[in-house]
């Protein structure tokens, strides 16, 4: 996928374009990029997509904006997976923010962009004061030359999938509905780093997981399974956190205990699927209590894995049994 920084002043040819901030890339995403690209297909166009960096909520409220579920890179990532050929990622500003909804469409869709079909959710808004909406977006397309639609929401046992939702059930720990709403586990991708070296005293050397998230969005003890390590997912225990019995005020960390694996990862860019949560953060007395409770943590997991494995054995059996004439 190419991934473009700016729009061009005239575009080159024709595209097919859907705009969001696809934070998560969640189940309702994924109905609208599978959308553009059967309209894409049917019209002989590149399926296109326009994000923003940061999201506007960012921008102008920092302190109240939701965390993000995923990183720009693993957004992309995403999108790439999910059929979309060039993505353009807009740095959002004042002077973007100022962009009349009037001037969004002819100069940046039209003029800029090339856009002859255009796929945007039901809620969409843009512009200055996000004056522009489906409406303006319908009533310009014959005179502008190109075609939209809007995308009314996903629903999943009768609640409407979105980022919100994916949100709140990772705070609460539910991450067999946050994987649902995915359709995957959620994941932190990032690079391995050097950390202190207190898990490799404690005699459960960990990897330390760079995060590019302005805040995670879950914490706690969890049972994962870890991609970027050998040709097939690695599975471990992984502590999501700021650490309170070694630090007063640390920020939040990613460290991940592989089970049955030796060797150096220091540079590795992994991908952490979450798949368990057993317990929130604790502040522990001493460092062998805390000890103690990472190997009863290990030993769980263990256990979950093991569990797993005969569900899922089971499930095949069953599936693939003939029966009886």
């Amino acid at each position: 996928m190419r991934i473009l920084r700016s729009v061009p002043i005239a575009a080159e040819a024709p595209i097919a374009l859907t705009i969001g901030n696809f934070d998560g890339v969640h189940l309702g995403h994924q109905a609208m990029l599978s959308r553009l690209r059967a309209s894409a297909r049917d019209e002989g166009l590149p399926p296109c997509s326009m994000t923003f960096e940061p999201n506007p909520r960012e921008f102008f409220a920092p302190d109240k904006a939701p965390s993000r579920l995923t990183s720009l890179r693993e957004k992309l990532e995403l999108l790439a997976t999910y059929g979309v050929e060039r993505s353009y990622v807009c740095r959002f500003s004042y002077r973007f923010a100022q962009i009349t909804a009037e001037d969004f469409i002819e100069r940046v869709l039209v003029r800029g962009l090339g856009v002859r079909r255009l796929l945007v959710g039901d809620d969409f808004r843009f512009g200055a004061r996000r004056a522009g909406d489906f409406a303006l977006l319908k009533q310009n397309a014959s005179r502008l030359g190109y075609a939209v639609e809007a995308m009314s929401s996903v629903t999943l046992d009768g609640e409407r999938v979105s980022s919100t939702g994916v949100r709140k059930a990772l705070e609460r720990g539910d991450l067999a509905l946050a994987a649902r709403l995915l359709g995957r586990p959620y994941s932190i991708a990032g690079r391995v780093m050097r950390g202190d070296g207190l898990g490799r005293v404690l005699g459960f050397p960990t990897a330390n997981v760079q995060m590019k998230h302005n805040r995670p969005p879950l914490s706690g003890i969890f049972a994962v399974e870890v991609s970027g390590v050998r040709d097939s997912p690695v599975r471990g225990v992984a502590s999501l956190g700021v650490r309170p019995t070694v630090k007063q005020h640390g920020e939040a960390l990613l460290e991940v205990y592989l089970f049955d694996f030796t060797g150096e990862l220091y540079g590795r860019h992994v991908r952490v699927d979450f798949l368990r949560k057993f317990r929130d953060e604790e502040k522990f007395a001493d460092l062998a209590a805390l000890t103690q409770q990472i190997a009863a943590d290990v030993a769980s997991a263990r256990v979950y894995f093991a569990q797993r494995d005969v569900a899922q054995a089971h499930s095949a059996g069953y599936a693939g049994a003939q029966p009886r004439r």
